[in-house]
């Protein structure tokens, strides 16, 4: 079982230990009157490498490039301090979501070898993440909510509790050691970016639209920052790609400008363009 030590330095940094291991944890940050941790901080071989599963996802692997940029694209990249009350991955997957893509996530690591080292109260049951205490199992999730299990990782937002540090440390050092966790995040990924594409193109008319096109909308409502509406006008638009990233513009500057920098990117590349997305392969095919 890991043992999670921790120490605050520097006047607002959580650094950890586990077995003998010491690395930062995250900042102390305030947030509309509460407090949590934030860590964007890591090297490139901490980040998402596309090209790293380009051989098993294709075409996947780059569509989802653009967004992990945009979301930090650290497999460590940790939030506990807003609505969602905890936030992790190389995509941001959000634990306050029922049968989201952090719960599915999680589910994935108690699947893992390593689970019970890491985390060794804790069950999958009837595909539930389930906590084993003295007077039985306590299920977390459900269809409806989550709460269970986020006051299992963040017992509140008023203020950092040692309970949330410990949580983020052996999610953090777990996926700094293990390949097996990073896999698992990026499967859980592409599926959820896969089956989202599924449901964006009934609702938008995406059937032989662009791959950047729905790249922007992928992104759009992976991040939550505009409602259908916004984007069906944008798509009636002389210029659909520039409307819709134009979408959340100024408040969202910074991850528009990763956004915008990393299609070209892919444009520039020959990544990105020479695609439309199929309604009938449910996938992305040659122009």
């Amino acid at each position: 079982m890991k043992i999670v030590s921790f120490s605050l330095e520097q006047g607002n940094k959580y650094f950890g230990n586990i077995g003998g291991t010491r690395f930062f944890i995250g900042a102390r940050v305030p947030f509309e009157g509460g407090k949590g941790l934030m860590n964007v901080s890591g090297n490139a071989a901490q980040k998402f490498n596309r090209a790293d599963f380009r051989e098993t996802y294709g075409f996947w692997s780059d569509f989802i490039h653009p967004t992990a940029m945009a979301e930090g694209g650290l497999y460590h990249t940790l939030n506990t301090y807003d609505r969602a009350r905890f936030t992790f991955s190389f995509l941001q997957y959000a634990a306050h979501v029922p049968n989201g893509d952090f719960v599915a996530y999680f589910r994935a690591l108690l699947k893992l070898p390593l689970a019970a080292e890491y985390f060794s109260d804790l069950r999958l049951e009837n595909d539930r993440i389930v906590r084993i205490t003295d007077e039985g199992p306590i299920v977390l999730e459900s269809d409806t909510s989550t709460d269970g299990l986020l006051d299992y990782l963040n017992p509140s937002l008023r203020e950092i509790e040692d309970t949330e540090i410990i949580q983020a440390a052996k999610l953090i050092h777990w996926a700094q050691h293990d390949p097996a966790h990073r896999q698992a995040q990026v499967d859980v990924g592409i599926r959820h970016f896969r089956a989202k594409m599924v449901e964006y193109a009934a609702r938008y008319g995406l059937d032989g639209k662009p791959d950047t096109v729905c790249l922007a909308i992928a992104d759009i409502r992976h991040q939550g920052r505009a409602k259908s509406i916004t984007i069906l006008a944008a798509l009636q638009s002389p210029d659909p790609l520039k409307a819709l990233l134009d979408i959340g513009e100024p408040k969202y500057h910074e991850r528009l400008v990763v956004i915008r920098r990393e299609i070209n990117r892919l444009l520039a590349e020959g990544t990105l363009g020479r695609k439309k997305y199929s309604v009938a392969n449910q996938d992305f095919v040659d122009v």
